[in-house]
Formats: C-alpha cells, structure tokens, sequence
C-alpha cells in the first residue's frame, strides 16, 4: 500500500480507541461517524470491539458487512444478543442512498442508542456505485447530525488503493486505525460533497433507444416495460423500474414547463434508463432522506432509490439527468455497450 494513498490524521488532537472511545468525546445526542482504516486481522478485531462496545453499553448494533467479513465477525463474536442485527449490504447498501433512510427509520422504531458497522466499498463496485458511496458518506454527516447514532464504516487497508483510504478521510470526521481512534485533518466539513461525486456522466452509448415524454406518460411506461422485460429483468424488477421511472415522468409535469426524454442501453451486467427534464434539483439531500408521512408528496426520489440499484443525479440551471441502473440476469446475451470497471478502475481514471 503506498503511503502517499492514506489519509492523515491530526496532530496533537485527542485520540482514543475503536471501541467507541474519544477523539474528542461527541456531545450527547451527537452524531458518531468514523471510518475503520486497518488490514485483515486488524479490522476484523477493530469491527468486533466496536460492536462488543455496543453490546456492553446497552445499545442496538445493526451490522451490514460482506457475506465473508459477516461470517468471520460472527465466529469472533460467539452468541450474540437479539440487539445485534444482520442485514445482507446488498439489500441495504448496493444503493448507498437507501442507508441514510434505513438507518433514520431505525433510530425511530428503537428506544436505545443505535451503532451501524458496515464496509461500503467492496470487491465489485462498479465506479458509479463507488462515487455515491462517497456522495452517501458525505451527505451522512449532514443528515444524521443530531441523531445519536455512531456509524463504523469499514476500509480494509489491505486490499483497497490508497486513494480509497484518502478518499475515507475526507468523508469521515474521525479515523480509526486499530485501536487508536483520531480525529482526521483531511475531512472537509458536513456542507462538502467530494467533487468526483459530482463528475459529468458519460454520454449514452450510440444507439441508445430514445424516446419523448409529455402529458401522456402510459406510452412511455409501456415501452421502458417491454424493453425491460426484452433485457432480462424479472418481472418484479421490470414492475420497480416501471414505477421509478412514472414518479420521475410525473415530477417532470409537476415541475417542469414541458416533458423529457428516456434513453435506454445494456452493459454487460445492467439495464441503464436515463430521464432527462429541464427541471434543476437544488437540496442535495432529496432522495437521501426518510420521508415525512405528515408532509404530502416529497417521496419521489426516495421512492426511486428503493426501486433502483442505484440512481445517479447530475442537476443544475440546464436541466436534471436521471440514470437509474438496475442489474440483469448474468445469463442474458445481448449486443452491449462498453463494460463497467471494477473497484480498481475507478481510482485508476480508466473508465472516465
């Protein structure tokens, strides 16, 4: 691992240890958010004091880690109470949008402090999925302040590149490193979103079907319904597109003068739908934040990002884009655009 790839930590700060302990203590009721910088044994014994910490203070401990990292955890923690909870992160996570929502309708349903342990940037992440990772840490500062949970987010050191590790450092007020916790000289505040988060999207392949949309919205419904079932989607996912995309048709005849445009393509494991209106979204919570049943309408955005895999936004006085990826049976065959990258490729700049 190279040492110019790792964040730095603040110098004559207070420091303390994984298992919850000061870095400066929080105030009551204040947000906890830290990242888990170590290597294999390392951040396994790093996960399990955090959540050991939880269990003695009397706190609830939802847990969303990979199939083998939740394994091994498991074996290290022995019986554990009902407070622990498992959660598989490719329900919760492989959206980093849905975490926020998750984690605040949790906080509620609970009458005890809340510690959430996870690894959001696993083996497989696609770049896209890697930027609102980012965008997800970021946001959280922001919309969890106040909240009284303490967030573990995990990057193992051993198999992630540095930039990945600088990357956490930005995101997170305070680093764990084994069991020295600290605060982080690179964070840059809960108002700042990493600029890569934000990086142009790449224009749709040629011979992406495109299609308009006005007051009429069925005809377009049907169409991205028979493309997507003619894609490999179940019917199920065919029905969750269909809906993400008829609450962002209808945010455009709600917000916007005139209709949009919906473009459609395949890459070797997705079924890409992007919606574009000349509408501009200005709060970058929407979409992130659980929904107020007492205020009617603001679900939209939430309710696509329940639907989809993941949803990219790029939005500003030219117009709002929209893409929503939703991932395709491996065994489908079909002529494809250019393919996604692994984790590496991102922090390479090979695809981008």
């Amino acid at each position: 691992m190279r040492s110019e790839g790792r964040p730095r930590a603040a110098h004559g700060r207070q420091a303390g240890d994984a298992r919850g302990g000061s870095a400066a203590a929080p105030a009551a009721g204040a947000l906890r958010h830290l990242a888990l910088l170590a290597y294999g044994p390392d951040l396994l014994a790093g996960l399990a004091d955090f959540v050991l910490d939880g269990i003695t203070s009397g706190q609830d401990v939802l847990i969303a880690l990979p199939a083998g990292r939740a394994a091994a955890l498991r074996d290290l923690l022995g019986s554990h109470p009902r407070s622990v909870l498992f959660a598989d992160p490719a329900d919760l996570g492989r959206n980093p949008a849905r975490i926020i929502p998750a984690l605040q309708s949790l906080a509620a349903q609970r009458t005890r402090p809340v510690r959430f342990v996870t690894e959001p940037i696993w083996a497989g992440r696609t770049d896209a999925e890697i930027r609102e990772v980012l965008r997800h840490e970021a946001l959280a500062n922001r919309a969890l302040a106040g909240s009284g949970l303490a967030l573990l987010c995990a990057y193992d050191a051993g198999a992630l590149p540095g930039q990945a590790l600088t990357a956490a450092g930005r995101t997170h007020p305070v680093l764990a490193t084994g069991r020295r916790v600290v605060p982080s000289m690179a964070y840059q505040g809960p108002a700042v979103t990493p600029p890569e988060c934000d990086r142009p999207l790449e224009p749709p392949p040629p011979g992406s079907y495109l299609l308009g949309y006005g007051t009429d919205l069925r005809a377009a419904r049907d169409q991205v319904a028979r493309r997507a079932a003619a894609a490999g989607l179940s019917p199920a996912r065919v029905s969750d597109l269909v809906l993400a995309v008829g609450e962002l048709m209808a945010n455009t005849l709600t917000h916007t003068a005139g209709g949009g445009t919906i473009r459609l393509w395949l890459t070797p494991g997705e079924l890409i739908c992007q919606i574009d209106d000349d509408g501009q979204i200005t709060d970058p919570l929407a979409g992130h934040l659980l929904p107020d049943p007492a205020q009617p309408g603001g679900q939209g955005l939430w309710l696509v990002n329940q639907y989809c895999d993941l949803a990219e936004v790029r939005s500003g006085p030219r117009g709002t884009t929209f893409r929503l990826h939703m991932r395709r049976d491996a065994g489908i065959a079909a002529d494809l655009a250019p393919g996604i990258s692994p984790v590496a490729g991102y922090w390479s700049g090979r695809s981008r």
